[in-house]
């Protein structure tokens, strides 16, 4: 539910039309039912939570979406700066994704009465691959095309929105660098800005970041008391955060 109503609450913000290659809600019905609508699932997953969940479980989505807000709040801040710093780059993405992830497994710890050291560590394993999910869809947004995401490429750069391939790209051209993102105000411009990042080798370079972080993420449960399935299971998420092309 809290998923669903950032999505949807994204797609207000950015006045995203497409959504995984089909139409959005606020393009379907206006930023008025859309808003509506992201508030309704935010409020129904807080009333499903503390109807069936426990204290600890509410504390841990409060943090989540409070975290989620304030990541936002910085996407917006850093709007068409282009010399905006890696590090900056990265703790938005844990702010703006990666806490989701970690609440996630979180509250599936909870929900199984696990201790505290196994909640906290199943959470770190949830913000590694969240973080690295939130990276891989950066070069997706790139890497194109939209038959493939579900949106145009470079939707990114058109909103002003700088992410880690352009971050890299500016470091290797000079051009780029000296670039105002301002000027890129068509899908053919943002297409052809795509190819010039992406020659620059920053993709794979922002890739094998996404790669590293998911191994980090793996590292997490070497240590947890899981069954064989369990740990298979959680692997296999892990993985399919990087082996996805949407």
């Amino acid at each position: 539910l809290v998923h669903s109503a950032t999505l949807v609450h994204d797609d207000v913000l950015d006045a995203a039309a497409l959504r995984r290659g089909l139409p959005t809600v606020w393009a379907l019905g206006g930023r008025a039912l859309a808003t509506a609508t992201g508030d309704l699932l935010f409020s129904r997953a807080f009333a499903e939570l503390a109807a069936h969940g426990t204290l600890s479980s509410v504390r841990a989505l409060s943090r989540a979406t409070s975290a989620l807000a304030e990541g936002e709040l910085l996407q917006r801040q850093d709007a068409w700066n282009a010399s905006v710093a890696v590090e900056r780059y990265l703790f938005r993405c844990e702010l703006k994704t990666a806490r989701l992830f970690e609440a996630s497994c979180e509250l599936g710890a909870l929900a199984c009465g696990r201790d505290a050291a196994h909640v906290m560590q199943l959470g770190v394993f949830g913000q590694r691959i969240g973080l690295a999910f939130q990276l891989l869809d950066d070069v997706l947004d790139v890497s194109g095309p939209a038959t493939t995401t579900g949106k145009h490429r470079g939707t990114d750069l058109l909103d002003g929105t700088v992410t880690l391939p352009l971050i890299l790209a500016r470091e290797r051209d000079a051009e780029l660098a000296a670039m105002d993102l301002r000027q890129i105000v068509s899908p053919h411009q943002a297409t052809e800005l795509c190819e010039r990042i992406e020659a620059t080798g920053a993709l794979a370079d922002a890739k094998a970041q996404a790669l590293a972080i998911v191994g980090e993420a793996k590292q997490q449960l070497a240590t947890l008391d899981l069954g064989d399935g369990q740990r298979m299971a959680l692997d296999l998420v892990a993985d399919s955060v990087v082996d996805r092309h949407a």
